[in-house]
């Protein structure tokens, strides 16, 4: 189903996310540029300085004082749309808490790139997993579409008043950020009729009306009390993002789930992946089954609250399961691998989870390693035993890491 009005364009990954603010007519935009997420910042600058949006937009002087400043406004019952990526999210880190303490909606757009050091550009997870823990609720996107389209569920999601939570949406740098893909982009009164004007249920900032927010409390009880409302807002955030799915799915015709599964229903041997990378994933699928191998794929796609029953639901009866991590948490392995255990651990009989870190950095993650990764998977389920975190790295003749390791006086990695 295409909605009446809707018009289907090429657009990179960050053109997607300013059109869905452009759609979700965002009072506000506090911003900062930093690459890759940019483009998404002057694109609405463009529209707000020529008529297009009537909100409107101010360059800040850091990521900490954007995230201050959206935060404020979202106290007011402004809807507040802003950008940032890797570095950025980190230096106004200590915001995200703030905000998802005061319980004010928005939504903050990451577009994943590693963080430093070394330097790069390139995307893998550890900014936007680094705020796992702060109260927002995390939703990561795999194509442009679903960018645009994971922008305009989030501020339903995070408006309503059992939630009332901010929502990062993560995009992957240069894998989306920059890449152009056919996206639809829908009727602007469709979607006013699937995300009306916001009208803040609870008591907003007014001048006429002042009001206390980010008390100081003594005691670890009254603590404890907001602490509890806050995951009990996100808990109830899996009911709502469902609801929101379906009025989605009738209005637009694409359904979104707190998981995606491809192939998964039959399946033996299930990759876990995440963002723009499950793409890889899913060629891997396609091409393990033209050979007999009875493989699928899960997405995960909501990432906070974390959507256990759903996960375990997927991955009951396989046989083995094989979790790509885009991140690495130092000293430990891969991020989520550990919370898909852990969401496997209570069942009778569960599947071997085998832990990949791969991709850092945005590298490339060959057919051989996928070859790598389904023999250990096969080995797994026949022995039981699962092996230690594998790092996936193919490149050890490419001259600047090897020169770099020898420098340092390591061994390459094989």
């Amino acid at each position: 189903m295409i909605t009446r009005g809707t018009q289907r364009e090429m657009l990179t990954g960050n053109a997607a996310a300013a059109w869905a603010a452009r759609l979700a007519e965002v009072d506000y935009v506090p911003a900062f540029p930093i690459t890759p997420q940019t483009e998404i910042i002057e694109t609405l600058s463009d529209w707000f300085h020529s008529g297009i949006l009537k909100g409107r937009y101010v360059s800040m002087d850091s990521e900490h004082s954007m995230l201050t400043a959206a935060g404020a406004a979202a106290a007011t019952g402004a809807r507040v749309f802003t950008a940032t990526s890797s570095q950025g999210l980190l230096y106004g880190f200590e915001l995200l808490y703030t905000i998802a303490g005061w319980r004010v909606p928005m939504v903050l757009v990451n577009v994943s790139r590693a963080l430093a050091s070394p330097v790069t550009l390139e995307p893998d997870h550890n900014d936007v997993l680094a705020a796992r823990d702060c109260g927002f609720l995390q939703i990561h996107a795999e194509t442009c579409q679903e960018v645009l389209d994971s922008i305009l569920m989030s501020y339903r999601v995070s408006e309503d008043p059992r939630v009332l939570l901010p929502v990062i949406v993560n995009s992957d740098g240069f894998y989306l950020s920059f890449t152009r893909e056919a996206v639809e982009l829908p009727d602007l009164e469709a979607v006013r009729r699937f995300l009306p004007v916001y009208h803040p249920s609870n008591a907003a900032f007014r001048a006429s009306k002042p009001m206390a927010q980010g008390v100081a409390v003594l005691g670890g009880g009254l603590y404890s009390y907001f602490r509890y409302q806050v995951q009990l807002a996100s808990e109830n955030a899996l009911v709502v993002h469902e609801e929101v799915a379906r009025q989605f799915a009738s209005a637009f015709g694409r359904h979104y789930g707190l998981i995606d599964t491809y192939r998964c229903d039959d399946a033996e041997y299930v990759l876990v992946m995440s963002n723009s990378f499950a793409t890889k994933g899913r060629a891997a699928v396609d091409r393990f089954r033209e050979k007999g191998v009875r493989a699928g794929l899960l997405r995960l796609r909501v990432i906070r609250p974390f959507p256990a029953a759903a996960i375990r639901n997927a991955l009951r009866g396989k046989k083995a399961v094989a979790v790509i991590d885009q991140n690495i948490s130092i000293g430990f392995g891969g991020i989520t691998c550990g919370e898909i255990a852990s969401v496997m651990y209570t069942e009778r009989e569960r599947p071997p989870i085998l832990s990949f870190v791969g991709a850092l950095g945005g590298k490339d993650i060959s057919n051989e390693e996928f070859d790598q990764i389904f023999e250990d998977l096969e080995a797994a389920s026949r022995s039981g035993i699962t092996p230690p975190p594998r790092l996936l790295y193919t490149d050890k003749d490419e001259i600047q890491t090897e020169s770099f390791l020898r420098l340092a006086g390591k061994e390459i990695p094989v």
